[in-house]
């Protein structure tokens, strides 16, 4: 018995992750860029001038708080089984 091969366009493609994990994945993504934008500022334009800013709580606490939310989120999405009901 011979099996017919079907031409690569015509052949059923099996992903790895379905629409549930691109979904996470991407909200994962969304949360990690939120963090490091938290993150950034809080610079003074004169390097002479010392700045307090930088140590307030959005930038040493939420901020990595919110990107280490975003990883585990990606972990999760990668975890996830599609397949599952």
């Amino acid at each position: 018995m011979s099996k017919i091969k079907k031409p690569f366009h015509k052949q059923d493609l099996n992903f790895v992750f379905g629409k549930k994990n691109y979904t996470f994945m991407f909200i994962g993504l969304a949360v990690i860029a939120l963090g490091f934008i938290l993150m950034s500022g809080g610079g003074s334009t004169d390097p002479n001038v010392f700045n307090p800013e930088i140590y307030n709580f959005r930038r040493i606490r939420l901020a990595p708080a919110l990107v280490l939310i975003g990883f585990g989120i990606e972990v999760y999405a990668i975890l996830l089984n599609p397949n599952k009901k």
